[in-house]
């Protein structure tokens, strides 16, 4: 008896090992890249964040229109200088990051700032990134714009 339960600690002991690795391969590599992300979004710094991407990522963002739409990295720059102009004190605090298998991070987030006419705003965002090979191939945002 005293074997059995041995055994099953041993197979217990390595399915939690055998687990762990699958659920972290990358994972590490993909926390840090979403976290220097937002160091370069906080810095106002659009050319590395541009640069995280592959050149012709896929976004689903309600700035940008319904639907998924292609943005190369200019068009990314762009973007992110064109909310820069409006919300010049932009800035993420990023609440929880929560990875999802190998390929997929999922980040909780609150924008602040501070508009045009002096008024600050707050608005909970929600991103699901794609990474593969280190690039970010799908940014998917979600947050209320009514």
């Amino acid at each position: 008896m005293k074997n059995l339960y041995f055994l099953i600690f041993i197979l217990v002991a390595v399915s939690c090992k055998e687990n762990k690795g699958l659920k972290t391969k990358g994972t590490n590599k993909n926390i840090e890249l979403v976290r220097q992300y937002f160091l370069h979004f906080n810095s106002h710094n659009w050319e590395e964040i541009a640069g995280m991407y592959v050149e012709n990522a896929e976004f689903r963002d309600p700035s940008l229109g319904q639907g998924v739409v292609k943005q190369s990295r200019k068009q990314i720059i762009k973007k992110y200088d064109e909310l820069n102009q409006v919300f010049p004190d932009i800035h993420d605090r990023i609440i929880k990051i929560y990875p999802s298998g190998n390929e997929h991070m999922i980040i909780e987030f609150v924008s602040t700032g501070t508009a045009p006419d002096g008024s600050k705003f707050e608005l909970p965002i929600c991103t699901v990134f794609t990474i593969k090979n280190g690039k970010i191939t799908k940014d998917f945002t979600y947050y209320d714009n009514f």
